[in-house]
């Protein structure tokens, strides 16, 4: 009996063994996808609507545009197979594309493929003012020869083409997609196919007929995670490949940076192209008083944000463009003065025993708008406290997205990355404005950005920059940036640089020009 039982045991001990090593030979085995983790959601993958960074990531890998910025800062074709040739009179510009190219469908990228995405576009894309400005019809002159009619002269035309918005899709595929969005799916000619599709996850692979330098690594997994800390604990634990850091608050940054300098992670960051910033609800009092707006726009003291909630790793800003773009030293922003505020406050009556409410609404699942908000808060309540007075309110970003051309908001935190790299892309969806009465934009991008002011020169010098080039242009739109911080409408806060950190035995993530990982660079090591 006793030899049974001993029997039964060792018996058991071997099998208990059995699996622990059968367990310990699966977690050493290597992943075969490289799992890329973010926070939020994704709702559709359509380059027409895509107006998140996370889309726009995937979208990178599945689709190619027409052309990219080069590291020299230069327009090099992608698509296409040289540079556009534009006619004498600037209204013609024709765009030879490469031969030889395949959709993920199997169909053949050409002209009419390419006329086909563009009127698509155009037709339904969430930012399709920015085409619908500029062209006047698109047509395919050739199988390969793409000609575009404007209806004036164009200096930005270039660049926008270097979009991820105006990734090519198949008209075979998107037939029944014409007049409304493709959410699910996605069929480019892109180095990766879509295999799966859903709001939290999303597989691509390798696409084995793809015309230029193949991935080096066999698919890419991402991974959405409901909040900062999740993520974070994410890939300290190795559970995740790559992370991307428009994801987690500043004082994980901070830590994921330790880790770099102990060479525990590695890292890689790109141009800074996003912008933070405060809108003001121009259009209704107390803020429709310019002199207001001009008083908040010196109680901000950006140094001090910077350092207690980036921990200095986000550039303090007093322009709504990244000053790379412009090429110029120039902030047209006031500085940080609580004494001038004081006194702008009190020509308006404010102060001592009349004190200005501003309610601030931050977005609540971004965590350094919370942290800029209470800053904000707590520094004025230090300075201008018989003045000014902030009220929090914390919503959810796609909330506030959908509610700021409604005007629900007196004073927000926002940010925006440009669609293409040119100061037109965040001059335009933010003061652009097609009908203005009294200072306040009643119809155009002013509306949707939520700070409904308009002005009439501001609107004629964006308008007379698509015809010039060169330096004249940016001097320009340097004039415009001045009128608008005279305005007051926007208070811009920092300048961020996106950047990613990877396990060690993942290759360091590179950035390519508009601030995206080349996600098929990524390998294992």
């Amino acid at each position: 009996m006793l030899k049974k039982n001993y029997i039964k045991n060792i018996l058991r001990l071997s099998s208990i063994l059995f699996i622990l090593l059968q367990l310990s030979c699966v977690q050493d085995k290597k992943r075969e996808n490289i799992i890329v983790a973010s926070a939020g959601k994704i709702e559709s993958i359509d380059p027409a609507q895509a107006n998140t960074l996370r889309t726009l990531q995937i979208l990178t890998a599945l689709g190619d545009t027409l052309y990219k910025i080069n590291k020299e800062g230069n327009l090099s074709p992608n698509l296409a197979s040289s540079l556009p040739k534009t006619s004498r009179n600037r209204l013609l510009i024709d765009i030879p594309l490469k031969e030889n190219i395949t959709f993920h469908d199997g169909s053949i990228f050409n002209a009419k493929a390419m006329k086909f995405s563009l009127d698509r576009f155009m037709n339904i894309g969430t930012l399709n003012y920015l085409l619908n400005d500029k062209i006047e019809s698109v047509e395919a002159k050739e199988e390969f020869l793409l000609r575009i009619k404007l209806k004036r002269p164009s200096s930005s035309l270039k660049s926008l083409l270097t979009s991820v918005n105006l990734t090519p899709v198949s008209p075979n595929s998107y037939s029944n997609f014409k007049d409304k969005f493709n959410n699910k799916s996605f069929v480019g000619t892109g180095p990766y196919f879509l295999e799966n599709f859903s709001s939290n996850q999303q597989k691509i692979k390798p696409f084995k007929n793809y015309w230029g330098e193949k991935p080096l690594n066999n698919g890419i997994d991402f991974v959405n995670y409901s909040n900062s800390s999740t993520l974070f604990g994410a890939i300290r634990a190795s559970e995740v490949d790559v992370l991307i850091s428009n994801s987690i608050d500043d004082l994980q940054r901070l830590t994921l940076n330790n880790m770099v300098k102990n060479k525990k992670i590695k890292s890689g960051e790109g141009a800074p192209l996003e912008i933070g910033y405060i809108t003001f609800k121009s259009n209704k009092l107390p803020l429709e008083n310019k002199t207001i707006r001009q008083a908040l726009s010196y109680t901000l003291d950006r140094e001090l944000i910077s350092k207690q909630v980036s921990f200095g790793t986000r550039e303090p800003l007093r322009s709504i463009v990244p000053p790379h773009l412009n090429k110029k030293d120039f902030s047209p922003w006031p500085k940080y003065d609580p004494v001038f505020a004081r006194f702008l406050l009190k020509k308006e009556g404010y102060c001592e025993r009349n004190i200005l409410t501003i309610p601030l609404t931050f977005r609540s699942n971004i965590p350094a708008d919370k942290l800029v908000a209470l800053t904000w808060k707590d520094q004025i309540k230090r300075d201008l406290s018989d003045c000014i007075k902030i009220t929090l309110n914390g919503i959810e970003s796609t909330t506030v997205y959908k509610q700021l051309s409604e005007g629900s908001f007196e004073a927000v935190i926002l940010d925006w990355t440009g669609s293409y790299q040119d100061p037109e892309a965040y001059l335009n969806p933010l003061l652009s404005c097609n009908e203005i009465k009294n200072n306040t934009c009643l119809r155009g991008e002013a509306v949707f950005s939520g700070s409904f002011w308009g002005d009439n020169e501001v609107q004629e010098l964006l308008d007379k920059s698509e015809e010039l080039e060169g330096e004249i242009r940016i001097k320009n739109l340097i004039k415009v940036e001045q009128i608008a911080a005279q305005g007051g409408a926007y208070i811009p806060i920092w300048l961020v640089k996106p950047k990613a950190w990877s396990l060690n035995d993942i290759s360091q993530p590179e950035f390519s020009s508009d601030g995206l990982i080349i996600l098929k660079n990524l390998k294992r090591e």
